[in-house]
């Protein structure tokens, strides 16, 4: 990718005012990012984000690692939110947790839990500056394996009990919220509860594996009503990041930053140095350069055109004459661009009803342009592709296996063993 020579003039930024007007002006350092340090997962959850299974023999080495996290050191980036595929599995995972805290750069990973035995909850529990985020979709393993794979809500419950057992302080229990669970929300907090853990709620996004399973699994339009009144009556209880924005359509702002803040405020760095406007839009209409072609990271949060154009005012479309715009700002560009939607019309979840009758006209499902599935199922597939597989002798599954992947490793997953 070849950037602008010269870096679009970027609008004044407003003295005073609301703190959200300017975040949407971009910041000269992201408050966080994201960072999927391996495409590789022992997992093969239903609604990955990223496709994930498969690493990218690409994938940054260790030194380059650690130079990305000298530059986060230097433009003052508060810390950068390690996941992946499964992060622990890379050899060097620990290493890189250990260099980064040492060059105060803070770090939360999300994990499955798989490698968060005794011994590692006692190193976590010792180390300043890191967070852990357990992933669980379900409060019970029927839920939970339902999406995530056979096995894994028991991985996720003894990596929690470890954590509490070494003295680990307020881990989070990270839950992407589906059609299947929004019924247990008392239940995951009693989770949270008894292992002294935040609870942390993600929408789920039609992006990645989710895009195959998103008809099925997003949230019907009552029950983004009943997680709405939830939310607002646990207050600042629980985390959600900005993932709930929309439902300020229904009238009171949730806590948090009510706004989309791609590459304005957060972005994601991939496992081969790409770098993105937002952690749920992988995608090349989002790649906003590469940090090993493109000068190093700060050169493309700075220079990138795309980011330019994300921190340039918006106008809001369709959405604009809304009379809740400034409340819910037209929800989530990654929601709607892949479920082929303009983006700047309604979410395909807008509470007020303009996301289904958006939905109902003509439209184009964007191509997923990378896949890193596993070839084939193993024992670690979700049930609800495993209810999918085909009644013959073949060994594909439905629409997540039948995309072609694209140029993995076929080489085990670094170094895991089950």
């Amino acid at each position: 990718m070849t950037l602008a020579p010269v870096r679009p003039k970027s609008p004044e930024r407003p003295m005073g005012g609301r703190l959200i007007d300017q975040f949407e002006l971009g910041l000269d350092a992201p408050i966080c990012l994201t960072w999927e340090l391996t495409y590789a997962c022992n997992l093969e959850c239903a609604h990955c984000l990223s496709s994930s299974g498969r690493r990218d023999p690409r994938e940054l080495t260790t030194e380059q690692c650690k130079a990305v996290i000298d530059e986060l050191h230097r433009m003052q980036v508060f810390y950068v939110n390690i996941g992946g595929g499964e992060p622990t599995i890379r050899p060097d995972f620990w290493e890189l947790l250990e260099y980064a805290v040492a060059h105060d750069v803070g770090v939360k990973f999300s994990t499955n839990g798989v490698r968060i035995n005794s011994d590692r909850a006692r190193f976590l529990a010792s180390t300043d500056y890191v967070d852990v985020q357990i992933s669980l979709d379900g409060a019970t393993a029927e839920v939970n394996d339902y999406v995530r794979g056979p096995g894994s809500y028991d991985t996720a419950i003894r990596a929690l009990a470890n954590l509490q057992e070494a003295g680990f302080e307020d881990a989070k229990i990270s839950v992407v919220c589906t059609r299947e669970n929004i019924g247990q929300l008392d239940d995951f907090k009693a989770i949270a509860d008894q292992y002294g853990a935040t609870l942390r709620l993600t929408r789920l996004r039609p992006s990645g594996r989710g895009a195959d399973v998103w008809d099925e699994l997003h949230p019907l339009p009552e029950q983004q009503r009943e997680l709405y009144d939830w939310l607002m009556a646990q207050g600042d209880d629980i985390l959600t990041g900005d993932s709930f924005f929309h439902l300020a359509a229904f009238g009171e702002s949730l806590p948090g930053l009510n706004l989309c803040g791609a590459g304005r405020v957060v972005c994601l760095i991939d496992p081969i140095g790409d770098v993105y406007a937002c952690p749920f839009a992988i995608h090349e209409e989002f790649l906003a350069g590469n940090l090993l072609r493109d000068g190093g990271f700060g050169q493309v949060w700075q220079t990138s055109p795309l980011f330019a154009d994300l921190r340039s005012p918006q106008t809001g479309g369709a959405c604009s004459k809304c009379q809740f715009f400034d409340s819910c700002r037209g929800g989530c560009m990654a929601a709607k661009f892949f479920t082929g939607l303009p983006l700047d019309g309604p979410d395909p979840e807008c509470v007020q009803g303009y996301g289904e009758s958006a939905l109902a006209s003509d439209r184009v499902i964007p191509a997923a342009s990378q896949d890193h599935s596993k070839a084939n199922p193993t024992r670690n597939q979700p049930v609800m592709l495993t209810l999918g597989r085909r009644p013959d002798n073949d060994d594909s599954v439905f629409a997540p296996q039948s995309r072609p992947v694209s140029a993995c490793a076929e080489s085990p997953l670094a170094g895991f063993t089950p």
